[in-house]
């Protein structure tokens, strides 16, 4: 599915820029409100296959380390890193399925910001992880990041209807149960010891309809897990649709 897998900026998607556009404006965005600098030090957490960490490094000169818990994915983002010259400002790290409730690799005050793109969804204990990274972000280091969430959207207001739809996009792709909101990660960034400066809905107001991938991409793919891919875009566009998923973005600082 390519080696960038998240939402870009819908500003710019819309005014007619194509995905690869919006997400590297996205990275800007998110880059700028990390403060990373050549002579910053961050971590991403759920790399994926490096996209995101490998252009981070190229825009900001920022030293990079890249989390996942698939080697292989890491073994695509090393060879990325090294066909766009950055491999200096890159490391991508291995770790176990639980590792990121404590990511005690790391001693404490160890970065000047962790970053993740749509993987936290995919935590059972994102109250952990957020402490965790609380932990290893300096004094006056941030916390920046973009996730899938879902809301309330026109007829679709209460508990069980909002529930209907995106039950099976966290079925499909592995999202921990129930997929939070714009205001349940802001509660828990807070609750770890971070001051959040900015908790926005990249779609407020509208359908998020944006994807990283046309959908012929999808319901084409025929690699690995083919038919829950397949199952998945069938599930996530009915979320869409009916505007219940959407794409939030916050960031915080530790104080």
């Amino acid at each position: 599915m390519g080696d960038t897998w998240f939402h870009g900026d819908w500003a710019v998607q819309k005014a007619g820029g194509s995905p690869q556009e919006a997400a590297t404006a996205m990275l800007r965005r998110l880059t700028e409100h990390a403060g990373l600098r050549p002579a910053s030090r961050a971590l991403e957490f759920g790399a994926g296959a490096g996209g995101g960490a490998v252009q981070m490094a190229a825009m900001t000169g920022a030293t990079i380390v890249g989390l996942s818990n698939t080697e292989s994915l890491n073994v695509r983002a090393r060879r990325l890193a090294a066909e766009r010259g950055v491999s200096d400002l890159t490391a991508f790290v291995t770790v176990g399925d639980e590792d990121y409730k404590e990511l005690a690799a790391w001693p404490s005050k160890s970065f000047d910001a962790v970053l993740f793109m749509e993987s936290v969804c995919h935590l059972s204990n994102k109250e952990a992880f957020f402490k965790a990274a609380h932990r290893i972000v300096k004094p006056g280091g941030r916390l920046v990041g973009l996730d899938w969430i879902q809301r309330p959207y026109g007829r679709h207001q209460t508990t069980d209807d909002i529930a209907s739809l995106i039950e099976p996009v966290c079925e499909h792709f592995r999202l921990a149960r129930p997929m939070g909101t714009l205001d349940s990660y802001t509660a828990m960034m807070r609750s770890a010891g971070f001051d959040v400066t900015h908790a926005e809905d990249e779609f407020a107001g509208e359908l998020c309809m944006g994807s990283t991938e046309a959908p012929e991409s999808w319901m084409t793919y025929e690699g690995r897990s083919g038919e829950l891919i397949r199952n998945g875009k069938q599930a996530l566009d009915a979320a869409r649709t009916a505007g219940v998923f959407t794409v939030g973005w916050w960031s915080a600082r530790r104080t």
